[in-house]
Formats: C-alpha cells, structure tokens, sequence
C-alpha cells in the first residue's frame, strides 16, 4: 500500500478574473494554502517517504513566486501598467487568467520540475482560495 505526505504553505496574493461576470473580474486578494502531495510505495532507509526539507525545496520557488503578488492575465488592459509600477510583483498570465485551478496547475509543473527523490511521485497540489474553496491540479 503507498503512503502519502504533504507540505503546506501560506501564502497573501491577489488576482482578477477577466473573464468572471461577476465581482471576481475586480482586484481582489486571498489568503491561499498551498499543499504539495506526494506519494510513494515504500518508505526510505530513514523510515520516511522523504524528508519534508526535500518538499519544502521543491516548492519553495513555486511558492515565493505567488506570495505578496498579483496575478494577472496579460489579455488585460493593465497588464503593461501595472507590470511597470510593481515588477515582478505582478506575475503574467499569458492570455489565461489566474484562477484557482490555473494556478494550481502552475505549481504542480513547477515542483513536479524540481523534485528530485527517488521513489516519490508528485501526486497533486491543491490550492485552498478560502476556508471553503479549493482546486486540485494532478496528471
């Protein structure tokens, strides 16, 4: 039978749908976890499935890249204005917008990237947008 681990982390970032009818198309920010799950079907010399350090580093980048930003689609009007007053700080969305799901799937590619121990599997991430809201991205 495999075991399962996750990481969580919190992050404060902000985003607007541009293509919600309703008040999400506004700018508006979320508290987000974000949980990295992974699996494997036999525990290390250590007794573990990994050491969570190794998680953690996984998904630091990915995680770093979300918090205290805005997220937005670059199909916006204001993607050139605001990505030249705030930088990095405003992370492109190639004609996508960053939804919850979209999201989600953008970590997952980018700690799937950087994990690198032998015998886990990235299972999925989740990402929680309120304390009753949440996606999962997997493959």
């Amino acid at each position: 039978m495999p075991f399962r681990i996750a990481k969580s982390f919190t992050v404060e970032s902000g985003h607007l749908l541009t293509k919600h009818p309703g008040s999400c198309r506004f700018p508006h920010g979320h508290s987000r976890t974000i949980e990295i799950i992974v699996t494997s079907d036999q525990l290390d010399a250590a007794d573990m499935v990994c050491d969570f350090k190794a998680l953690k580093a996984a998904a630091t980048d990915a995680v770093h890249r979300f918090d205290h930003t805005f997220a937005l689609n670059t199909a916006d009007p204001r993607f050139a204005e605001l990505r030249a007053a705030y930088g990095d700080h405003v992370v492109a969305f190639p004609d996508t917008d960053p939804t919850t799901e979209v999201l989600a799937r953008e970590i997952f590619q980018q700690v799937r990237a950087k994990l690198q121990v032998p015998g886990v599997r990235l299972e999925r991430v989740r990402v929680t947008e309120t304390a009753t809201s949440w996606a999962e991205y997997w493959e």
